[in-house]
């Protein structure tokens, strides 16, 4: 018997991928701002210096993966408008 669909409408399995993608990227990203910015490892406290440069990093990798899901979503935009559009025009020359 499967399970019922979220509020969202998802299903579990893929509300399951999509959990294992964020947890991949959270990862990467992790690892890549720990990488670039923690390089005391002399003390068990983490410098002030780290601390700003890794919410730096974090912050950076936020605002872009935005700026770029926003990109994508206008070229979707502008995809699916230029593949109505001749339909649209097809469709208004009818009823005319």
């Amino acid at each position: 018997m499967a399970l019922p669909n979220s509020a969202s409408g998802a299903a579990p399995e893929d509300m399951v991928k999509q959990f294992r993608e964020f947890l991949l990227t959270y990862n990467k990203v992790t690892e890549m701002c720990f990488e670039s910015c923690v390089h005391d490892f002399k003390t068990r406290k983490v410098a002030d210096k780290e601390i700003g440069c890794t919410k730096y990093c974090m912050d950076k990798y936020l605002k872009m993966t935005q700026r770029i899901s926003l990109r994508f979503a206008e070229h979707q935009v502008n995809q699916n408008e230029a593949q109505l559009g001749p339909i649209a025009a097809q469709q208004q020359a009818r009823t005319s």
